[in-house]
């Protein structure tokens, strides 16, 4: 990997609802090392801060001590970058307000950062990946919900309180889909995530009396990619759910371009890999609902970095900023 033993490193730590991966970082993107426990297992956090901690002291001996290490980033959902803490977080087992930062401090006796996930993808994708010498740019993460950071004028957008850039819980059909996590009717996230693509399937499929291969897949497993499956053999209905899910995330992305003119918006998370078959019709609503300043200006881009490596390097990259 061509590391000195003297370079400095960072641990990047991406905590997700089911499970959560670390890894050690050099300044320019390597992952060293890396790993992950679960997540959901954990009542309480004290548990999870001392398993975390058994894994990653295994990886800094490696490494060659806690010296060479510069700090720690995390990337989490609700993580609060003022105060350090995760604040009512619909996925995950802890309740309330934790005070992460300063429990992962005590115990590791290094600098610690936090912010939600998706402002963490969006710092990685600006320091090793897509987004690299631009100042201006959305990065959205289309997984089990739809994260988004907005970078303006080469700064990641916090708002007063630390949780600026919410574009997945933004209100796209009034009165629409009832939102599980926030008792909120219509948001983003109830149909351009991998669990709205679901619904919209479920939706569909009590509707529709077409032939369908999706007819025959069992409800329970009846994810995204099976929709994804079946739309690959031309499924008529399986496309159609597609062409919703991106018609509905165009007109999002549109509203999106237009508050902040962003030189590119970039797509990253488990629902990009259907590539054109959300992209286009994506990228098709997005342009027509544009006005004429801002149309075919702006690039959709999938993400390059490798889905793995991707959240902890975005939590590393916090440890760099200045």
């Amino acid at each position: 990997m061509g590391t000195t033993s003297s370079e400095a490193l960072a641990i990047g730590i991406d905590i997700g609802g089911t499970g959560t991966k670390f890894g050690i970082v050099d300044r320019i993107g390597n992952v060293l090392f890396s790993g992950e426990m679960s997540t959901k297992k954990h009542q309480q956090v004290e548990t999870f801060i001392d398993e975390l901690h058994e894994h990653l002291i295994v990886l800094i001996d490696r490494c060659g001590g806690i010296g060479r290490i510069r700090g720690i980033g995390v990337g989490a959902p609700n993580g609060n970058y003022y105060s350090g803490t995760i604040e009512y977080a619909p996925n995950l087992p802890w309740k309330g307000i934790i005070p992460l930062s300063k429990l992962l401090s005590d115990k590791f006796q290094l600098p610690v950062k936090l912010t939600n996930d998706a402002n963490a993808a969006a710092i990685g994708e600006m320091m090793y990946g897509a987004a690299q010498g631009m100042k201006d740019f959305i990065m959205i993460t289309l997984g089990t919900g739809v994260g988004s950071g907005i970078v303006a004028n080469g700064q990641l957008i916090y708002g007063h309180d630390g949780f600026a850039g919410e574009l997945g819980h933004t209100i796209v059909i009034p009165d629409g889909r009832m939102h599980g996590g926030t008792g909120k009717k219509g948001s983003l996230e109830s149909y351009a995530s991998a669990t709205g693509v679901r619904l919209t399937a479920l939706e569909l499929l009590e509707k529709s009396t077409e032939r369908s291969l999706l007819h025959d897949a069992d409800k329970e497993n009846l994810d995204s990619k099976v929709v994804y499956d079946a739309a690959i053999k031309g499924d008529k209905l399986a496309l159609e759910i597609f062409e919703f899910t991106g018609k509905i995330l165009g007109l999002a992305l549109a509203n999106a371009v237009m508050f902040s003119s962003p030189e590119a918006i970039i797509l990253f998370g488990g629902l990009t890999k259907a590539g054109d078959l959300i992209l286009k019709p994506t990228r098709e609503h997005m342009e027509e609902n544009l006005i004429q300043i801002f149309q075919n200006k702006v690039k959709i881009i999938v993400s390059h970095l490798k889905e793995s490596d991707a959240a902890i390097l975005g939590a590393s990259a916090l440890v760099w900023e200045n």
